[in-house]
């Protein structure tokens, strides 16, 4: 039987190595005690902010400083829990840094009310001062949320709740890392393997369909049985987003999420709307990729296969990385001589092991290496595609650092997902080029085909799945396992269409999405994809001017708002042009696809 292997059975060279953060875990140790005793001294600067733009000055670069600190140690900490989400050494390293870190956010609690409290007046003159150059941006931002900031204690109170806040998530990620066992399965080989959340999608994958099948079932078993824990730990999610919007005075908790971007409502609506539009040439798809595959009836376990799965498709990490090297050149050597030295090296922790947090990420600070977690699969295509996106998170994160302050480094996840899926974009462009046969260019677009579907329709499901789930707490409608399964089938039997066979357990998908544990995150996928899907299109078509525009996005951080970072560089998110154009490419996939296949 092929099982994972124990987390100290992984060869050295296949891990990450997070010395860039600290050398060992003596080291955090004494950082996080060092940190403690440094936090105490925000009282020093309470009551006084409004003394003068140079004590405001010296306030804000300590909270920065805190902050810097904080992003090392919390990030060390994920990241050793991630390694073994069952290592009580990591859960206690995670555990003691989330106090801490409560601490620190109680006794910051004074300073946005008491820079609410300067004059306006009076605080538009000090940012003309040289002392508050650096932070203008910030304190302009601050300053927005005015009609959203609460009183001090009551800033203090919100505050306090940060240690328990995320528990929802927390329960979700044990239960569905750590404690739920799969049992083991036959792939179509006659291999037998442990079922995993990593292993599941290798298994859709599968070309033989008993094997899929089979899969899909025995794994939603799981669901089954714990389906009422995780429906609470959803609808408790979803009541801590509404109670938050609540308490800060936004209308809903998707405007209030919208807000922090400063993206209108607009923009989530008319996704919704365009892809819903376009839900006649999915279900088209489908029924191809049915016919393709020479069944009766398709279900969701039939979605991930190769339409091709003669072609070879098996990639070691090494040929894996230099297929996404070669698909990058035309960022410049300067870009793709930096990602290489990370790749080949110890950025990326690459393999499955017993614990290991499930499916990929790119977690990096200002001040330390971009990491990248893997659950890499040689013969999954996917996963190559994977690395190239997780690839380009780091690539943002390092040329933001490199670029802007630390205060201004850290973009959203609204630009990050566009320099994510840019690098998928320039990948599929690559592999079309090399495409020799008629065969190998319908698997490429097959898989093109797939990644829009799953990017931008199948994310856009997921988003008005939260957008209705917390539209239902909000009018005080209780979010159990029943309201749970009525809303997500309803969305399954549009997206999906009349021809699907819509299998009852795929009504639990929604309580094993981790992003639902952090609301109106997922549309950033779809708005990311359509933006890259043009950026590409400038990049590679156009010449020095598209690439140095794209590149200092790049660099952006969080200089500027999203929406307007992404004017710059040549996309504008704000009319429905980006999200149409990449849905009429989907077509025009589908209908080259069904030439080939069909």
């Amino acid at each position: 039987m092929k099982s994972l292997p124990k987390r100290s059975d992984v060869v050295k060279g296949d891990t990450w190595d997070l010395e860039s953060l600290f050398a060992t875990d003596a080291d955090w140790d004494e950082a996080l005690i060092a940190w403690g005793k440094r936090i105490p001294l925000f009282r020093d600067y309470v009551g006084t902010l409004a003394e003068s733009p140079e004590q405001l000055a010296k306030c804000l670069a300590f909270d920065l400083e805190i902050d810097r600190e904080a992003d090392r140690l919390g990030t060390y900490a994920h990241l050793r829990m991630s390694e073994d989400t069952a290592a009580t050494p990591a859960q206690r390293m995670t555990g003691r840094f989330q106090h801490v870190a409560t601490t620190a956010g109680e006794l910051a609690s004074f300073l946005q009310p008491e820079i609410m409290a300067i004059e306006a007046s009076v605080l538009e003159g000090w940012l003309e001062t040289p002392e508050l150059q650096p932070y203008r941006l910030m304190l302009e931002r601050v300053v927005r949320n005015r009609p959203h900031v609460l009183s001090e204690p009551e800033e203090r109170l919100l505050a306090m709740q940060g240690t328990f806040a995320g528990t929802a998530g927390k329960v979700f990620r044990q239960l569905t890392d750590a404690d739920m066992k799969f049992g083991t399965m036959t792939d179509g080989k006659g291999n037998e393997l442990e079922l995993s959340n990593a292993t599941f999608t290798t298994l859709l994958h599968d070309p033989v369909h008993e094997v899929r099948k089979n899969a899909f079932h025995q794994y939603y078993d799981q669901y089954k049985a714990h389906a009422n824990t995780l429906a609470a730990t959803l609808a408790g999610s979803n009541e801590r987003d509404a109670y938050a919007a609540k308490v800060r005075r936004h209308p809903s908790a998707v405007e209030s999420a919208l807000f922090a971007d400063n993206v209108p409502i607009t923009v989530y609506d008319q996704l919704i709307s365009a892809v819903r539009e376009h839900l006649p040439i999915v279900h088209r798809y489908y029924d191809l990729r049915r016919r393709i595959l020479g069944l009766d009836k398709i279900h969701h376990y039939d979605c991930y296969v190769p339409l091709v799965p003669e072609l070879d498709q098996k990639h070691t990490w090494n040929e894996a990385v230099q297929e996404i090297l070669t698909s990058l050149h035309p960022l410049g050597e300067a870009y793709c001589d930096k990602l290489e030295g990370g790749l080949r090296g110890r950025w990326c922790d690459r393999y499955p092991n017993i614990g290991k947090q499930s499916g990929a990420f790119s977690s990096g600070t200002y001040d330390s290496d971009p990491y990248i977690l893997m659950n890499y699969q040689e013969d999954v295509i996917e996963h190559v595609f994977t690395l190239a996106h997780e690839a380009g998170h780091s690539m943002h994160t390092r040329l933001s650092a490199e670029s802007q302050p630390f205060q201004h480094a850290g973009y959203t996840i609204f630009v990050a997902e566009v320099a994510s899926t840019f690098n998928e974009q320039l990948l599929t462009r690559h592999l079309l080029s090399k495409a020799s046969t008629p065969k190998q260019r319908a698997a490429i677009i097959s898989r093109e085909i797939d990644a829009i579907r799953g990017t931008i329709i199948r994310q856009t499901m997921f988003a008005e799945f939260e957008r209705m789930s917390h539209a239902s707490v909000e009018s005080g409608e209780p979010l159990t396992l029943e309201k749970i399964r009525s809303l997500y089938r309803e969305l399954l039997n549009d997206y999906f269409g009349s021809g699907f066979a819509v299998d009852e357990e795929l009504e639990l998908e929604s309580l094993r999405i981790p992003h639902f544990y952090r609301a109106f995150y997922v549309y950033k996928y779809a708005t990311g994809l359509s933006a890259s899907i043009a950026l590409a299109k400038k990049v590679t078509e156009g010449g020095p001017e598209e690439l140095t525009a794209y590149l200092n996005f790049l660099g952006g951080g969080c200089s500027k708002w999203p929406l307007d970072l992404l004017r710059d560089a040549g996309v504008d998110l704000e009319t429905p042009e980006p999200v149409g154009l990449a849905l009429a490419r989907f077509g025009e996939l589908v209908d080259e696809l069904e030439g080939l296949l069909g």
